[in-house]
């Protein structure tokens, strides 16, 4: 799925225009592995934990606790998957490929779309250091999260072509 450009909804009604953003972010993450090479999307070019499938590995957790653990409350260690984005959600197992992450993400995606879609932008639920927050709130730092992290992924791109263009010009 293709999210359209927040530039397409730019009248349009307010859940509308958050899901228009959250999706394009969500792709614009995701289009930064495709053709990249495996041992590309694992290369470490900063001194954190930050590679590009770690960004989308990261993103399936941030995904599972906004739109499971926290709109619904249900408690991490009954969530399929990693919910907390801690320094674990960055890590990518040696079996895992670029395909696998990317279809985790979609599966993540897909199901904070339909869980987000059972409630009004109102709806309120609890956050112990936060208080009280809604899903219009949600969705706005996802937009925020996503939007990071796709510009960190960005970088690591545009690192990682400038790297093999150098290597390749031998």
């Amino acid at each position: 799925m293709t999210a359209p450009s927040p530039r397409n909804v730019t009248a349009a009604h307010e859940r509308e225009m958050l899901e228009s953003f959250v999706d394009f972010y969500r792709d614009e993450l995701k289009e930064t592995l495709t053709g990249v090479s495996e041992a590309d999307a694992r290369r470490r070019l900063v001194p954190s934990l930050t590679t590009l499938i770690g960004l989308v590995k990261h993103n399936c957790a941030v995904e599972r606790n906004w739109f499971q653990h926290r709109l619904l409350g249900i408690p991490r260690d009954q969530i399929d998957g990693l919910a907390s984005a801690d320094d674990r959600s960055w890590a990518v197992r040696d079996d895992e490929t670029v395909a696998d992450v990317l279809a985790e993400y979609d599966a993540a995606c897909a199901v904070s779309r339909r869980n987000a879609a059972r409630y009004p932008l109102d709806h309120v639920v609890p956050h112990e250091r936060l208080g009280d927050l809604s899903l219009r709130w949600i969705y706005a730092h996802m937009i925020q999260e996503l939007a990071r992290h796709a510009g960190h992924a960005d970088i690591l791109r545009e690192q990682i072509e400038a790297a093999n263009v150098v290597v390749g010009s031998d």
